[in-house]
């Protein structure tokens, strides 16, 4: 119990491989500017790819499913094959290991994938959906991200809360804004104005008092990005 199921993976691999597009796929990799190429999907097609092959898939064991998702993920060699890496971390199958037991592995992720399209998927869905299932145990968690020396856990912390609505922890998100708020990086202020921006959407007198106690903390970026929908 607990190997990867190699048959799985290359299978994902020869589905991918069959609709490869090299033309498109440079100019992804070079819009991109990823050092991993591309095999020239777009979502559709990834789609179409994956269905056939994970709609089936039954993973016997939580260390089956993270075993696979491991040996997809640090094996690739399109990034197209990471995207399908993500997708059996939010396999349907595997949806009870989704838990604060996850949290190693989704950070790992975070880590080594250390890009925007990996870690923001990552960072909105899984780690996010985790966090709303487990807001007591995981809060503290995402607490310690956000000072976590690696940018990409930053990151990740400060938009584990985008899509979350009215089910938004304010003080988790003032907390991890916060802590971020003087980052010099591009990825750190962008993620901020991204996590105002969209929790402005439900409580806008919220964001924009926020914005206002942060004062000259905030980068001008980050500030445009908060108040882009309410006039500031």
């Amino acid at each position: 119990m607990g190997g990867a199921d190699d048959g799985l993976v290359r299978r994902l691999r020869a589905a991918l491989a069959e609709r490869a597009d090299p033309a498109r796929g440079e100019a992804q990799q070079h819009y991109m500017k990823s050092a991993m190429p591309f095999l020239g999907l777009g979502s559709p097609q990834l789609r179409d790819a994956l269905r056939p092959v994970l709609g089936p898939w039954r993973p016997p064991d939580r260390p089956t499913w993270e075993a696979t998702v491991l040996l997809l993920w640090e094996e690739a060699t399109h990034r197209e094959e990471r995207y399908a890496a993500i997708k059996l971390v939010r396999h349907r199958q595997a949806r009870g290991w989704l838990d604060p037991e996850a949290l190693p592995l989704l950070r790992h992720l975070v880590v080594t994938g250390a890009w925007w399209d990996l870690v923001d998927e990552l960072a909105t869905h899984p780690i996010g959906d985790v966090l709303a299932a487990y807001r007591p145990e995981v809060t503290p968690v995402m607490l310690g991200w956000a000072d976590d020396r690696d940018l990409w856990t930053r990151r990740a912390a400060v938009l584990c809360q985008v899509g979350d609505k009215a089910e938004t922890d304010a003080g988790l998100l003032r907390a991890v804004v916060e802590a971020n708020a003087e980052d010099p990086t591009f990825w750190l202020r962008k993620a901020i104005g991204w996590a105002l921006r969209d929790y402005a959407r439900t409580d806008p007198d919220w964001v924009r008092a926020e914005v206002d106690r942060l004062g000259d903390r905030l980068s001008g970026l980050s500030r445009r990005e908060a108040l882009k929908h309410l006039g500031g």
